[in-house]
């Protein structure tokens, strides 16, 4: 097992509330300044649409230096009320269900070698995505990042599983 180094801020502290953390390749947001960022919503890589009335709109799959994978987007609710997001996101680990609301469910398929890769952790064992996530509004969203090993170079493109919701194919830049 081999730990990521490079941390740059967008890892969990303990009590420590991350659900604006993020990847330092995403903008910071110019209104407000409150110190929170959203993703590059230049370009849609896949839009997942799910029956319980929640949309994730995947930005960018990219490549860190380091052997990373860096997935963002945007997860909105399409329903007419305000809706809790599925504890189902979380994952089923006992390691990460102890730290609270995350999209630690979050996997990525490479079908071409055949290999899941999860959502990494921080060596306490806290999941590298945005986390307290547990409420969102009607027609409202919330910006996440979830970081992964990267597959090879040789791997353009991955299938980005979500429990509850359909599997998409994004590509990787």
């Amino acid at each position: 097992m081999t730990a990521c180094g490079g941390d740059d801020g967008g890892g969990k502290e303990k009590g420590a509330d991350s659900s604006s953390s993020a990847p330092a390749d995403e903008k910071p947001k110019e209104e407000g300044g409150e110190g929170t960022t959203v993703p590059d919503t230049s370009r849609t890589l896949a839009t997942i649409n799910g029956s319980s009335g929640f949309q994730f709109v995947i930005h960018t799959a990219t490549r860190d230096e380091g052997g990373f994978l860096t997935v963002t987007g945007t997860v909105k609710n399409t329903g007419n009320s305000s809706q809790s997001v599925p504890i189902q996101w979380n994952g089923s680990e006992t390691q990460v269900r102890r730290t609270g609301r995350s999209l630690a469910g979050m996997t990525l398929v490479d079908k071409a070698d055949k290999k899941r890769y999860y959502v990494l952790r921080d060596t306490d064992g806290y999941p590298l995505t945005t986390t307290g996530i547990s409420r969102i509004d009607a027609g409202a969203g919330e910006t996440f990042f979830a970081q992964f090993p990267a597959p090879p170079e040789s791997t353009a493109q991955v299938d980005l599983q979500l429990p509850m919701m359909p599997s998409a194919t994004i590509e990787i830049s």
